[in-house]
């Protein structure tokens, strides 16, 4: 049985997981619990499975998920980042959930990897931030990193039984998002609800306006290039706009690999949770006939500049995809708040990345303060620029 805690219990996420767990009882255990701001959803999570531990952001929200807890029983409760890492390396754990969203996952789940535990992945601002820095480290432990991620998910399965050495390239697939077809001149009217309104998957916030935008596709780039030791060059994306064929891998005698399924996250957790099992789930079957066409083509990246701008970020490599990460970052939070448009999200970031000169990143430190870099200097170009 594995013994799990889940970071980012309340979200998206990590609500499918629990959905996971609760199915095989028999298979997970749940040691530890974390959520942001949510605690009434974590209240009711630690009464379903009894954790030995949470964690959450801040005080307030310690004091009110503690003040539901019963008298008995009753977990621990950590607060904040050091909360967040105190689940992730306890010794009762031997497999973390990388459900938290954003740059705030980078450190729970780099510390889990230094003190052994085996990761499913779902967090991908941490192989954007510090891949190679992740990696060895991963290896240094002799720990797995199994992606949660559809697309990385079906590239993990199209690899299995397959020499690494006749490999040829990588094809990621993106639904497009709700503007795929939508003219420069019309996104400069979008509005956060249409954007939060996706036509395929069911995701929080953040990963949804990321996919209204093609920056979700441009990290997810970055974290197979280090998840699957692979160049820049050998990693291609097509708009796939029904979901099914989550990505490829192509073999140098031109065969190709892919993996389908409906578009439900389930799947890509459940596969990471038994790795290299495929357990029972009550999903609906997938039904080709029933979808008829599917449809390929290349993404557009003058409509869509934060995807241009993750490849660029990508192709530099050092500091720049910490910085575009965080410039990202501060740029949807402006956007779902009303302080900027929908097409000022890029004009930010590339503010941002052109104002910073690259650097190795060598420690995660260093990782750490290029983030804060971006942030501040975004938040600057927000607040002379860009303020409606």
């Amino acid at each position: 049985m594995k013994q799990i805690a889940l970071l980012g219990a309340t979200g998206s996420i990590g609500v499918s997981a629990l959905d996971v767990a609760k199915a095989h009882p028999d298979e997970y255990h749940i040691v530890a619990l974390s959520a942001g701001r949510n605690g009434d959803l974590l209240v009711r999570q630690i009464e379903a499975f009894r954790p030995a531990a949470v964690a959450v952001l801040n005080k307030s929200v310690a004091a009110e998920v503690s003040s539901h807890l019963p008298e008995r029983n009753r977990p621990e409760v950590f607060v904040g980042i050091e909360g967040f890492v105190r689940l992730a390396t306890l010794d009762s754990v031997d497999t973390v959930v990388s459900a938290m969203t954003g740059a705030a996952g980078l450190m729970p789940t780099y510390e889990a990897i230094k003190a052994g535990k085996h990761i499913a992945l779902a967090n991908k601002e941490t192989m954007v931030m510090a891949g190679p820095l992740v990696m060895a480290e991963a290896r240094k432990r002799g720990v797995s990193i199994l992606p949660i991620d559809s697309e990385h998910s079906a590239i993990l399965q199209s690899l299995r039984g397959h020499l690494r050495t006749d490999l040829k390239r990588v094809i990621l697939t993106a639904s497009g998002g709700p503007f795929k077809d939508l003219s420069l001149e019309d996104m400069r009217q979008v509005t956060a609800a249409q954007a939060l309104r996706h036509p395929n998957w069911q995701m929080g916030p953040k990963v949804t306006i990321d996919s209204a935008t093609l920056m979700n596709k441009g990290l997810e780039v970055i974290e197979a290039r280090w998840l699957f030791d692979l160049r820049m060059d050998q990693i291609d994306i097509l708009i796939h706009p029904q979901s099914i064929l989550h990505s490829m891998v192509e073999y140098r005698d031109g065969s190709v690999i892919g993996q389908m399924g409906i578009p439900d996250m389930t799947l890509p957790i459940a596969y990471a949770l038994s790795y290299p099992r495929h357990l029972s789930n009550g999903l609906p079957r997938l039904d080709l006939e029933k979808i008829g066409d599917l449809s390929f083509r290349k993404p557009d990246l003058k409509r869509f500049r934060c995807l241009k701008l993750a490849l660029q970020a990508a192709t530099t490599g050092g500091s720049m995809p910490a910085v575009l990460n965080g410039a990202n970052e501060i740029a949807v939070d402006a956007f779902l708040k009303g302080r900027i448009g929908f097409l000022d999200i890029p004009d930010l970031i590339e503010k941002t990345m052109d104002a910073h000169a690259s650097s190795p990143v060598e420690t995660i430190e260093a990782v750490m303060a290029a983030d804060r870099w971006a942030r501040d200097t975004a938040m600057g170009q927000l607040s002379k620029r860009f303020v409606k």
